[in-house]
């Protein structure tokens, strides 16, 4: 039988245009974080933001690669996810064989910010795939290729994770830390997140100063009962559904209270203080 020719056919830098973002997103500054993500791209600094689910980390990272005017390419980690997912792999197709780069690579090759989200649920030995990319030697080297990667001048790795899940089975090494610059995110100031919750949402400021004041309360229940208090995303999915003319109480029950527990008196806590409001 003879055997399937090989091909190394790659990717263009043109694809790279279908990861341009060209609508501005909306983000809400809270402090110096712009200014200090710009300063890091500057100099290509890998960066690590961190933060409890739901609290801008994303968007940020959108926001800045709209402001920089830089492609990104999002990788949503999981524990599934192996080297080959980010790297790339061979391949077979009527022709016989070819590579096909994973997003990392494609990022690297071509330069284009990117972003591994909940990075700490992928394993440990796929993280250490990036570790050349985050030192002097900006480099990516694919053994299964045999071919060695030096990063696009434009290239930067920002990474994200929930330090609030953290756990000896589940965190970054300090091999990979030390790589990184970090920012810290959390929740924003009462009437900042009123601003951003009713900006997405549709909602009025007093409705969505309401529905801030009860996260807050359910916030002051994290380790007491939640494992994660309620997020200004859930927020924002409660206020858009009563911009619909949903009942507040239902909305706020789908979007805040269900998702968030299934212990029956934790959910007639939620409840509680979702009537004390609405």
């Amino acid at each position: 039988m003879k055997p399937a020719s090989t091909s190394t056919s790659e990717p263009s830098a043109q694809s790279l245009s279908d990861y341009l973002i060209t609508n501005e997103p909306y983000y809400r500054g809270v402090g110096e974080e712009i200014d200090l993500y710009e300063a890091a791209y500057e100099i290509r600094m890998p960066m690590m933001l961190k933060g409890p689910t739901g609290c801008g980390k994303t968007r940020f990272v959108e926001y800045m690669a709209w402001k920089l005017g830089k492609p990104l390419i999002t990788v949503a980690c999981n524990e599934d996810m192996t080297a080959s997912d980010l790297l790339g792999r061979y391949l077979l197709d009527a022709n016989g064989t070819r590579w096909q780069d994973g997003p990392l690579t494609q990022a690297a090759r071509y330069g284009a910010i990117c972003y591994l989200d909940e990075v700490v649920e992928a394993r440990q030995d796929t993280t250490v795939a990036i570790h050349p990319l985050t030192d002097a030697r900006r480099i990516l080297p694919l053994e299964r290729k045999g071919e060695v990667v030096e990063a696009h001048p434009d290239f930067q790795l920002v990474v994200s994770y929930n330090p609030g899940y953290q756990s000896v089975m589940k965190d970054l090494k300090q091999s990979t830390k030390q790589r990184f610059g970090a920012l810290d995110f959390d929740y924003p100031e009462h009437d900042i997140e009123q601003e951003i919750v009713a900006h997405e949402s549709g909602v009025d400021p007093k409705t969505a100063s309401k529905l801030i004041q009860i996260a807050e309360r359910a916030r002051n229940l994290k380790g007491h009962g939640l494992d994660e208090g309620l997020s200004t995303r859930m927020l924002i999915y409660a206020g858009s559904l009563i911009a619909k003319g949903i009942d507040p109480l239902k909305a706020c029950r789908v979007a805040l209270v269900l998702p968030i527990t299934d212990d029956i008196d934790m959910r007639d806590a939620l409840d509680a203080s979702v009537t004390t409001y609405f």
